[in-house]
């Protein structure tokens, strides 16, 4: 599988919520990079802190019963590396609206992402998620 098509994979099986396809788009030692200062920002390291740490603990700041709808909106490949564009919409656990784009870094070897980097509006998810820490 090239590249792009592993990460739309990932991005669809996030979307879709199949949880087998997202760890098996991962190598065992990927990392993911959510920059910022929010608590869900640093790096994680493996496949158990990306789906586990990462998007667990991102699940779970989604209103109970609400679904995310996620939309990929670009995808672009040059070699091992991809840039991949897309939409998160829902509700917050503090019903507050989010909506979101988000841009992704992703490095694929071997039909795996190895490393991945994401960009969104911190501030509009700290507003959603953690409205305590902005005072």
């Amino acid at each position: 599988m090239n590249p792009k098509d592993v990460v739309v994979r990932y991005v669809e099986a996030a979307r879709d919520g199949m949880v087998a396809v997202i760890r098996d788009s991962f190598a065992e030692d990927a990392t993911w990079e959510y920059p910022g200062d929010l608590p869900l920002s640093g790096t994680y390291r493996g496949v158990e802190a990306i789906v586990g740490d990462f998007l667990g603990k991102a699940a779970t700041l989604m209103a109970p019963d609400s679904a995310v709808t996620i939309t990929l909106t670009n995808v672009i490949a040059d070699g091992d590396q991809v840039a991949a564009e897309w939409t998160s919409d829902g509700a917050s656990h503090t019903g507050a609206a989010y909506r979101n784009r988000n841009v992704g870094i992703f490095t694929v070897r071997d039909g795996r992402i190895v490393s991945a980097r994401e960009y969104t509006d911190t501030l509009h998810a700290a507003r959603a998620f953690f409205p305590d820490i902005l005072g």
